[in-house]
């Protein structure tokens, strides 16, 4: 799992960015939530999997909380 930071979400479109620990961005749709929530918030501390999208990018895909914050 790879660690990052959602730096930006559009909560009417359902979409942002994580930052990840790795210096990546990924694209996160509200769908890769991993607790089916279809939300979160900018500065949230999150692990994810990384993983090739179907638009050439990474996308962030079981996104879940840190559990260390």
């Amino acid at each position: 799992m790879t660690m990052g930071t959602v730096t930006e979400w559009d909560e009417p479109a359902g979409y942002g960015t994580v930052g990840g620990d790795d210096g990546r961005d990924y694209f996160l749709h509200c769908t890769a939530i991993a607790d089916g929530s279809r939300t979160t918030e900018v500065g949230a501390r999150v692990m994810f999997e990384a993983v090739a999208g179907h638009l050439g990018r990474w996308e962030a895909a079981q996104v879940a909380p840190s559990p260390t914050g």
